[in-house]
């Protein structure tokens, strides 16, 4: 189903089972040879969300390498793309850490679990933003697996579309202090003017001395969209094929947008940015062939961006 002004969703549907996606995974990477991450709780957050086809998955049950080749990235390739991703993210927060900052957002927070799994410096509060389905599921699923926070949580059930801003100062979020923010996987999912608009409102509250790691999705201004989406829709239709029902075209915002690195530049901070495939490689893992000929960006041209206050 196309994306609303007001859809909700919850882990096994639209931009909540890509959520489901990211943490098997992040299970599989957990448990591959030579891991760079360790996420305890992403395969039992994955069989808690019930979906057949993740389940397997990350219990083994199926063999991920039948799973995208040449359809979209294959398994394999996302398993490392979330592995470099999750590691870019936990080694921001720590270093936003030995930096001093005690106050951490994470948007849009999906079955992220660094709340519960990272070392966190004694005084730091873990502000996590997303729909209340989403919050609510994964705070009960991970009590009753006896997990508990590694430092002080505060779960904010809001839709980034609404007053979000308002409702983590609520939480107890004090703008005068700097806070380490992550945008992780988010900006492919909210159109241009919605991403402007949330960078704004980051910056807003943002201290001095506060940090930001972002996801940046490559602009694409002259992209024949349905050309992209025809193409998403053959992956789509391979995937259903292996058990998992998702238009991955009905969930995304393609064309212009603002370069996440450049536009913070504008409001104050300072960058500095990496490709994904750089990442990969920093991490020793094997990046993604770009075709020079598409105008269709691959995983490996994705920026992660770091930005100072």
């Amino acid at each position: 189903m196309a994306r609303t002004d007001n859809d909700t969703w919850d882990l096994a549907s639209s931009v909540g089972a890509t959520a489901t996606l990211v943490a098997a995974a992040r299970a599989l990477a957990t448990h591959s040879e030579d891991p760079i991450i360790d996420d305890p709780f992403a395969a039992p957050l994955v069989r808690a969300v019930g979906v057949e086809f993740f389940t397997k998955l990350v219990d083994g049950a199926t063999d991920p390498a039948q799973f995208g080749a040449g359809y979209g990235p294959t398994m394999a390739q996302l398993t490392n793309g979330m592995a470099a991703r999750t590691r870019f993210f936990d080694d921001f927060f720590h270093d936003a850490g030995k930096a001093g900052i005690r106050q951490a957002v994470i948007l849009a927070a999906g079955l992220d679990a660094r709340a519960y799994r990272l070392a966190w410096p004694a005084g730091t509060v873990v502000y996590e933003l997303d729909q209340p389905d989403v919050i609510e599921f994964k705070t009960r699923t991970l009590s009753e697996l006896n997990a508990g926070p590694t430092t002080e949580r505060r779960a904010v059930a809001i839709d980034l579309r609404d007053d979000w801003p308002a409702a983590l100062q609520a939480a107890g979020f004090d703008p005068s202090k700097p806070t380490a923010w992550i945008a992780e996987g988010l900006f492919g999912y909210l159109p241009p003017e919605a991403q402007d608009r949330l960078l704004d409102q980051i910056s807003e509250l943002s201290a001095p001395g506060s940090r930001m790691g972002a996801e940046g999705v490559p602009a694409t201004p002259d992209l024949d969209e349905d050309a992209v989406r025809e193409r998403m829709k053959s992956a789509s239709e391979h995937w259903r094929e292996q058990g998992f029902d998702l238009d991955f075209s009905d969930l995304v915002y393609l064309g212009d947008r603002a370069e996440v690195a450049t536009y913070l530049q504008g409001h104050g901070w300072q960058t500095t940015a990496i490709t994904a495939n750089d990442l990969l490689i920093r991490n020793g893992l094997a990046p993604v062939e770009v075709d020079p000929d598409s105008d269709h960006p691959t995983m490996g041209e994705v920026n992660y961006v770091t930005a100072l206050r």
